[in-house]
């Protein structure tokens, strides 16, 4: 499939049918779904669980539910809306790198990337439908081509199929973590540590469902590297930052934890994280680099996006705060 597909005729539903083998046993009926159906992801088929699209042995269960071998699970999939994704050529971004394959860009803060409840307009989509003509339709009809994404106001560096088969490529490249991703942040804190390594799981938080946060029991696993660049006085510091794995809101979550929350960052930094006079209107995150070897050539290649320009203005401010310890 390539291109953004607008249908007119409402499609029929695609049934998935499967008998549980001895090997899947005392699994997880959400995570058996995720390995069987690829096409669908763990947040999706968590949807479709409750939303009774899915029975095991006829019957309704949760997505915790363990399964037993000799059991038929039927999982339903709806047809999908049809949205009218219309190109627009007003979303601004910068193109570094592209081919007949992909793109990698540079996003600007305050751009969420593809369409979504609250955001039908606007999007990068919209702008790389203008920009390239089609997209890869792997990521499905309301994130075409996406197959990684950045928070709204995270800057920095995408890498964007054109194709199915470029798509496939790097979406198994990127889960089977042989993408190396480098961000840059600005951080309320001065570690005593000048490098550190946190390892600690990932889930959604027990009372705010908006949010991610450490979690002893029933996260997943996450692993964050980091180092400072640069310390500033008033207990801020520059650091560099290598996610290892890639949990939603990883970076902010880890950071946050260890009490170094990145500035200008209203879900989990400080109340007072523009305090410092630095007029800070968003997270001050950027995703710098992406290097990998190309799934199908085996060419090492590394993307380097600068700085988005209000991160380096702050940062061109801290210059004359620099701390001397």
């Amino acid at each position: 499939m390539r291109g953004v597909a607008v249908t007119d005729n409402p499609l029929p539903e695609e049934t998935y049918r499967f008998v549980v083998g001895p090997g899947e046993t005392g699994r997880r009926l959400d995570i058996i779904l995720t390995e069987r159906i690829s096409a669908v992801t763990r947040s999706m088929i968590g949807n479709l669980i409750r939303s009774g699209h899915v029975r095991v042995d006829a019957a309704h269960r949760k997505t915790g539910f363990r399964v037993r071998a000799g059991e038929e699970v039927v999982v339903s999939l709806p047809p999908p809306l049809a949205p009218d994704i219309r190109p627009d050529d007003s979303v601004f971004f910068k193109v570094l790198f592209e081919d007949d394959d992909f793109v990698v860009l540079s996003k600007p803060p305050g751009v969420v990337v593809h369409p979504a409840c609250g955001h039908r307009s606007s999007t990068l989509v919209h702008g790389l439908l203008a920009h390239c003509g089609s997209l890869s339709g792997s990521g499905g009809e309301w994130r075409p081509g996406i197959v990684h994404r950045l928070d709204k106001d995270t800057s920095g560096i995408m890498l964007v199929a054109k194709n199915d088969r470029i798509h496939q490529a790097f979406s198994t490249l990127f889960k089977q973590r042989g993408v190396e991703k480098v961000y840059h942040a600005l951080v309320d804190g001065s570690p005593q540590e000048n490098k550190g390594r946190i390892t600690l799981p990932i889930g959604r938080h027990p009372v705010n469902r908006k949010k991610m946060a450490v979690l002893p029991q029933g996260g997943r696993n996450a692993a964050t590297c980091w180092r400072v660049l640069q310390r500033f006085s008033d207990a801020i510091s520059y650091l560099e930052v290598r996610p290892e794995t890639g949990r939603t809101h990883q970076i902010r979550v880890h950071l946050s934890h260890l009490g170094l929350p990145i500035i200008g960052d209203a879900m989990y930094g400080r109340k007072q994280g523009g305090r410092k006079g630095l007029a800070v209107q968003r997270q001050c995150l950027h995703a710098s680099s992406l290097s990998f070897v190309h799934p199908e050539t085996g060419e090492a290649l590394c993307f380097n996006a600068p700085l988005w320009p209000d991160m380096q203005e702050i940062l061109c401010r801290l210059g004359g705060r620099q701390a001397t310890d």
